[in-house]
């Protein structure tokens, strides 16, 4: 089964991809998808739209995982981070790959023990658990988290797809 997880924003969306093969992960690519704050809105939103479908076309993933946002104190910022979520949201849609969700401190504390854990916690298991990875960034990085996340969780979690 091939997994990908999705961390978005509108500036930097993370993508990572893993396989798993019963109890075992292996790692096959990550990367971010950067817009520029030059550029208008409509524009970073289909660069996102373009991306994430080249990386799903090239990696052809079984199931899709993401992390449920919530609203920041600045509601232009929340506005913004939702329309990229959409769109993140509506790619897997359209390949017919299920979606699931989970609350951050939940992908913390399946990667750490620690529903608290910082990012630099989480990227430290992420190259642990995926031997030989260097995730890209910290979007991409916190993207792998996610599709770990989902693989462990996905069986108590198999009939609340998005």
């Amino acid at each position: 089964m091939r997994i990908i997880g999705l961390d978005p924003s509108i500036s930097s969306t993370g993508w990572g991809i893993i396989d798993v093969n019963g109890n075992r992960l292996s790692y096959v690519a990550d990367g971010f998808i950067a817009t520029s704050a030059k550029v208008p809105l409509t524009q970073r939103l289909q660069t996102i739209h373009n991306e994430l479908q080249r990386v799903i076309e090239l990696y052809k993933p079984d199931e899709a995982s993401i992390e449920i946002t919530f609203l920041n104190t600045n509601p232009e910022t929340s506005l913004k981070l939702s329309m990229a979520r959409g769109v993140v949201f509506l790619m897997p849609a359209l390949y017919n790959i299920p979606l699931f969700e989970y609350e951050p401190n939940k992908i913390k504390k399946a990667l750490t023990g620690v529903g608290k854990a910082d990012k630099a916690q989480v990227e430290t298991m992420v190259k642990i658990l995926l031997p030989g990875c260097q995730p890209k960034n910290n979007d991409s990085s916190d993207a792998l988290a996610i599709a770990i996340t989902h693989c462990n969780l996905r069986n108590s979690y198999s009939d609340k797809a998005v």
